[in-house]
């Protein structure tokens, strides 16, 4: 299981020339799952991202 997060202006999500979704200035995760990957995986991954400092901030 991979992630790539990618800060973004605009971003949106086009099925069939239609856009189903649609952000501002934000975060896009891209996110690989393989067979065998499994929910404790995903639970550590997601704590991972949750943990990331990613904006500027005072410190």
């Amino acid at each position: 299981m991979r992630v790539v997060i990618q800060r973004v202006s605009r971003a949106a999500v086009t099925v069939d020339g239609e856009t189903v979704a649609s952000i501002g200035r934000g975060l896009v995760a891209l996110v690989g799952v393989a067979e065998g990957d499994g929910e404790e995986k995903a639970l550590r991954l997601a704590r991972k991202c949750a943990e990331l400092r990613i904006f500027a901030d005072e410190e």
